[in-house]
């Protein structure tokens, strides 16, 4: 039976007395104070002698509150829809509910149920409490007994890393202390809530929390904070297991790790806003590591890098990190003995304290103060492969050098003095593809260039990076802990068994993003996985439509070309309605026979819209120009105008039959061409079909899709603004 001294002025002890005279029934006493409790610190009105449940008060606590502090059977959750209806006749009883309001309460709980399961089981929601308590259920240990609590702990504790339970594979620690330390602070902050409502005005019932010593002390303000905290922590034991929050945040708390304990975590928060910044959302796969090292060999690697080794000998020059890293505590435990998870993770550990220490040691005017954890961050989104120094600094000056060759992996020389030096001017150019580069070029990269050589060698301690020469790069134990803190920033970092096992259109989906030479191989595992056919690649071509957006077709078909598909599959492919003219432009490159006729019109069309938008951002660019130069611009640039009277002058029916086959091919990057051609074009035969097809196309978009309408008038109320 759950303990009643620490319990709150619920009502718990007359609704299970009332419940087993009124219905013959025993209500489970610990899901039951959990309910009770939380409806109450949610400010439900207690005049029935219980709290009274609402539509709304129940949403919060059975999807928002229970999932976080109940630990229970599968008998007592699945009793939890019925406490809930007792507590409704309980009310009813008491003339605080009528027929009507009840009958609503009872609906709300049906509605609920699906949703309060689901929200029991994701995994996102397990706290330390949680997570240890079903742990000790699992075992059979009698989670009312403190010292039964108390002994299974110590045994834990004793047990050999590789010999303990394991948290569910898609969690990682800091998920847990996320939910934990997100969870003391919500109950806390409720309980003080109820602590000024029962100073304030308690309810006719009395007041909702034990009675309180805190205003007679000398620092009320502190005293009632750590009031609050101890009942928060004996509630939270009353819901798990009795004595657990005080052994987790005292003798027990690194099996319960804090925040402070996972430096690692503020890394991954920095990597996922990088991720977000270029892909918009987490779920949006990155390439895997081009090698990630055995399990078996992470603890070699991590003890061979030079910083980790000086911090589990607790050189005194490294104290204050080795500290921040768990040395010589838990940190020393894990270097010793821990599974090859657990020393990845303390290798992120380590990373995430040096990236912190190079942005705390820079001086104001170092250009890479801020720039270590976006460094690595893109050194993963290239598969791990080597970049170049001079090649990534000459893109921090903004120089204009190819964009194609960014993610060209660069050759590591087998061996380079360790003193930086700047690339010559000949090798600047092939580096960047940057033409004329002389001396004076290259002394103004070299600063810049040597201080990122720098901040690299300074990463190059941890184990996880290397620069030899102008070349750097992720070490394999680098790649396996990015990844980690990656995943624990809930980035998707596939890993290449993963990939594998994709279908066609997830696998097209994620490789357009993917530099070019990474995503081939993987388009060639992929197929000869499966066996190698023709059929295979027909298959992937057959996806690229559906998959991803028209604007990134020449893309995905530069990756496949580079990932050696055959020549059947794409000419199988020119009758593509979609993405025939780009397989068709494949083929002419290799040298192969593809007649424009088998090509669809609409093919043709959206291979021309690439052409057009092309060619419009050309005019936006050079009008941007012009002005600086001269003001006004005396003539406007007419790129745009002239490819589309190109390829009007050989379209059949011109240009009032080009246009509507252009809105087909996409309507949505259509609109700023059809725009365009409306507004600038001279000649009336083609700005009176483009005025036309632009009006039945936006009327189209937004009769497909109500979210359009609603962008529009967002922006029209902020011109008028």
């Amino acid at each position: 039976m759950t303990s009643t001294r620490t319990a709150l002025n619920t009502g718990l002890d007359d609704l299970l007395a009332w419940a087993r005279q009124e219905r013959g029934a025993d209500l489970p006493a610990r899901p039951t104070d959990a309910v009770l409790a939380l409806l109450a610190l949610r400010g439900a009105d207690r005049r029935a002698g219980v709290p009274e449940p609402t539509p709304e008060l129940l949403r919060g606590v059975l999807l928002e509150d229970l999932p976080l502090v109940l630990e229970a059977d599968a008998d007592e959750l699945a009793a939890v829809p019925g406490i809930i209806t007792a507590l409704a006749d309980r009310v009813r009883a008491a003339g605080r509910l009528n027929a009507k309001r009840q009958a609503r309460l009872i609906a709300a709980v049906d509605e609920l149920a699906p949703e309060f399961a689901q929200a029991m089981s994701e995994p996102l929601n397990l706290t330390w409490s949680r997570w240890y308590a079903s742990l000790l259920r699992a075992d059979g240990i009698d989670t009312g007994d403190a010292g039964a609590v108390q002994a299974w702990l110590a045994e834990l504790d004793a047990t050999p890393h590789a010999d303990r339970p394991m948290l569910p594979a898609s969690l990682h620690r800091a998920d847990v202390t996320t939910a934990t330390f997100a969870t003391r602070a919500r109950l806390t902050e409720a309980l003080l809530e109820a602590f000024a409502h029962d100073v304030e005005g308690p309810s006719a019932t009395g007041p909702l929390l034990p009675a309180s010593t805190a205003l007679a002390a000398d620092r009320p303000e502190d005293a009632l904070a750590g009031e609050l905290e101890s009942l928060a922590g004996e509630l939270s034991d009353r819901w798990t297991a009795a004595g657990l929050n005080e052994a987790l945040t005292g003798r027990y708390q690194h099996l319960a790790p804090g925040p402070e304990a996972l430096p690692h975590a503020v890394l991954a928060d920095r990597f996922l806003d990088d991720h977000l910044d270029y892909y918009g959302a987490s779920d949006v796969p990155l390439p895997p590591p081009a090698a990630l090292p055995q399990p078996e060999e992470i603890r070699a690697l991590l003890h061979a890098a030079p910083l980790p080794a000086s911090l589990a000998a607790s050189d005194e020059d490294v104290h204050e990190l080795a500290e921040q890293c768990g040395f010589p505590g838990q940190g020393g435990v894990v270097w010793n003995a821990g599974t090859p998870a657990e020393l990845v993770e303390l290798g992120a550990d380590i990373l995430a304290a040096v990236v912190e220490r190079v942005a705390a040691d820079a001086d104001p005017d170092d250009e890479y103060a801020l720039d270590a954890a976006h460094i690595l961050y893109t050194l993963y989104e290239r598969g791990g492969t080597p970049d170049s120094v001079a090649r990534k600094a000459a893109g921090h000056m903004e120089w204009s050098y190819d964009p194609a060759l960014e993610d060209e992996p660069l050759a590591v020389p087998e061996t380079a003095p360790a003193t930086y030096t700047t690339p010559t001017p000949a090798e600047l150019g092939e580096l960047t593809g940057v033409s004329g580069l002389t001396e004076s070029d290259r002394a103004d990269l070299d600063s810049l260039a040597r201080a990122l050589a720098d901040l690299v060698d300074r990463l190059a301690a941890t184990g996880c990076v290397f620069r030899t020469g102008d070349a750097f790069g992720l070490t394999p134990l680098g790649s396996a802990v990015v990844r980690h803190t990656l995943s624990v920033g809930h980035v998707a970092v596939p890993e290449a068994h993963t990939v594998l096992e994709w279908d066609a259109a997830r696998c097209v989906a994620a490789v357009e993003a993917w530099p070019p030479q990474i995503a081939a191989r993987v388009l060639g595992d992929w197929t000869a996985a499966r066996g190698g056919e023709d059929a295979l690649w027909s298959e992937l071509l057959a996806a690229v439509p559906t998959s991803v957006p028209s604007g990134a077709f020449a893309r995905v078909l530069k990756r496949l070309d580079c990932a050696a598909i055959p020549v059947a599959p794409l000419k199988a492919a020119l009758a593509d309605p979609l993405i025939g003219g780009h397989v068709r432009r494949v083929l002419l490159a290799r040298g192969e026979e593809a007649p424009e006729g088998q090509v669809p019109p609409t093919a043709r069309a959206a291979l021309l819209l690439g052409e057009l938008e092309a060619a419009s951002h050309g005019d936006f660019m050079d009008d941007i120009e012009a002005t600086r130069r001269e003001g006004t611009p005396q003539s406007p640039p007419r790129a745009l105008l002239d490819a589309f009277d190109s390829a009007a002058a050989v379209w059949p029916g011109g240009p009032a039959d080009l246009i509507p086959v252009l809105a087909a091919a996409d309507p949505d990057r259509a609109l700023t061409i059809l725009d365009d051609l409306r507004t600038r074009h001279p000649d009336s035969a083609v700005t009176d079909p483009a005025a036309h097809v632009l009006k039945e196309t936006r009327a189209s978009l937004d009769r497909g899709d109500p979210r359009r309408r609603v962008k529009k008038r967002k922006k029209a109320s902020r011109r008028r603004a």
